[in-house]
């Protein structure tokens, strides 16, 4: 039983470690977003029913689940590291919208992004920076582009919520200065 209990304490600790290093590898610190703010969101991109939504960097699942069930979204998470693919996972059957959300394990500047309707982030202005050409090569004409805390630099926002500091961008964007 020691053993066991031995056992079960070291997977839990290398899931813990995990779930730290990996994002920080790829400089991707994890962050929850509250459950309003992400809702809030949403309705500022005008997330629809059967629309695809992706979100890069997707840690608990949390903006999947919301997405699926109180959105109709089809949505995709994708995320580098696997133990924020497993507790995403767990809390998407956890839900009950298993059958409208997919987890990929995946760096999210190799995936391909061409089917997604919403794309949501939560990243740092250094890591939109480098995501800016890869979304403009990636996304449809339309697809919306939705960032909590951090803006493109170069780009206008279509929508804005300053008090929550969110931004939807309409695929192509516009530029906030000639190029």
């Amino acid at each position: 039983m020691q053993t066991f209990t031995l056992i079960l304490l070291l997977i839990i600790l290398i899931l813990m470690l995990m779930w730290i290093l990996v994002p920080a590898v790829y400089g991707l610190p994890s962050v929850p977003t509250r459950p309003e703010r992400i809702r809030a969101a949403l309705r500022l991109a005008d997330l629809k029913a059967g629309e695809a939504f992706y979100e890069l960097g997707c840690a608990d699942g949390r903006s999947l689940v919301i997405a699926a069930r109180e959105f109709g979204a089809n949505a995709t998470g994708i995320d580098v590291g696997p133990t924020q693919c497993l507790v995403s996972w767990v809390n998407v059957i956890r839900s009950g919208v298993r059958s409208k959300v997919r987890v990929r394990l995946e760096n999210y500047y190799r995936a391909n992004l061409s089917g997604a309707d919403v794309v949501f982030i939560y990243a740092t202005s250094k890591q939109l920076a480098r995501l800016e050409s890869y979304l403009l090569n990636q996304l449809k004409v339309g697809a919306r582009v939705v960032t909590i805390d951090s803006d493109f630099q170069m780009w206008k926002p279509a929508q804005a919520d300053t008090r929550e500091l969110i931004f939807v961008y309409s695929m192509p964007p516009q530029y906030t200065r000639i190029i």
